[in-house]
């Protein structure tokens, strides 16, 4: 059983309103967008708004980026911005995307649907289409479709470790109406700034949102429903299993969902599946709330050089990974490969990978 704890004397806010939430989270100025981008990182080419869905929605666009002179196909890092499901947009997440894209993958940062005119259903579609469109498209980008990792903050974490879970759980897909066309082997990790993966703090006492959010997530805000059990579908955390790809977790004691993140990082390793952490203690005044996308932080920087060795490291070119191979083959096997021509390849590989 996880432990209970008194929230509020981790995060200084109890209960807040889905209203005053909102309220928190649209405190950037209008032109915070504009000078986002005005500062943007000019090794990276952007392709802005593309319209993932077709109806022109602003909800349904995306970017793509793709560093310069890339060489050969790069890994796909798919980007959900946060905002408590309620609000948020991709573009003040711009310069994060691109600092990625510096890494040597191709990152496309998505919008998607928002409460409270949308649900978590809606949510999980519109992911869901995201990956329909990477897989089908990314490769005019440079990107290789069958090296994809989810990530997000905040809202945005959750719901990419819970697109992550639903190409595991065919019984979560159904819950949210998706059909994933992904293969799951493609998906080879998972990335998590200040994410909620464990709905079930959202149970305990003086925890910093109010159960008015998990209500609002769900159809006709709950009504006639188990809270505890609808929560089970909404928590990632409750499908793991030894498939699940490797993860990345970055949080601080400054961090809201802080508790849940541990619990998340408990969850992982209790079912032996690879996990990376990156927390900072409370003396960190630089590590609040989604801390990552401001990039002037150094602790931002330590996040971006750690996420990028992770993406490395999960998703390797396959020309490496096959000199990988070779470089620990016993010599016989060598041997018997040479008779049979395949060596004959062999050096044509090994020096691309170094």
């Amino acid at each position: 059983m996880r432990n209970t704890r008194n929230s509020a004397k981790e995060t200084g806010l109890s209960r807040v309103p889905v209203w005053a939430w909102r309220a928190l989270m649209l405190r950037l100025p209008e032109n915070a967008a504009s000078r986002t981008r005005a500062t943007s990182i000019d090794a990276v080419e952007y392709h802005l708004d593309i319209d993932y869905a077709g109806d022109g929605k602003r909800g349904h666009r995306l970017d793509v980026m793709v560093p310069h002179d890339a060489q050969g196909s790069l890994p796909v890092y798919i980007y959900f911005h946060g905002g408590g499901w309620t609000s948020g947009d991709k573009a003040p997440l711009t310069r994060y995307c691109a600092s990625q894209a510096l890494e040597g993958m191709v990152v496309v940062n998505a919008n998607y649907r928002m409460a409270p005119g949308a649900q978590l259903s809606h949510m999980m579609q519109d992911g869901n289409h995201v990956l329909d469109w990477v897989v089908s498209t990314i490769a005019d980008f440079g990107g290789d479709p069958s090296r994809i990792v989810l990530g997000g903050d905040s809202a945005g974490g959750h719901i990419a470790a819970l697109l992550t879970a639903s190409a595991f759980h065919p019984e979560l897909a159904k819950h949210y109406g998706i059909e994933p066309h992904v293969d799951r082997t493609n998906l080879l990790g998972l990335v998590q700034h200040c994410s909620i993966a464990d709905f079930s703090v959202m149970f305990e006492r003086g925890f910093v949102l109010s159960l008015n959010f998990l209500r609002m997530l769900l159809p006709e805000n709950g009504r006639g429903l188990h809270l505890r059990s609808a929560a089970r579908f909404m928590s990632p955390i409750e499908w793991l299993d030894s498939g699940f790809p490797p993860v990345f977790i970055t949080t601080s004691e400054r961090d809201y969902f802080y508790r849940a993140n541990l619990n998340f990082i408990a969850a992982l390793r209790n079912k032996a599946i690879s996990v990376d952490t990156l927390i900072y203690a409370r003396n960190r005044v630089n590590t609040r709330h989604t801390w990552q996308q401001e990039s002037k932080h150094p602790e931002s920087q330590e996040v971006y050089r750690r996420l990028g060795d992770f993406v490395r490291r999960v998703a390797p070119r396959p020309v490496a990974a096959v000199a990988a191979v070779v470089a620990v083959l016993p010599a016989l096997v060598v041997e018997k490969l040479a008779s049979s021509g395949v060596a004959t390849v062999l050096p044509r590989l090994v020096p691309r990978t170094l």
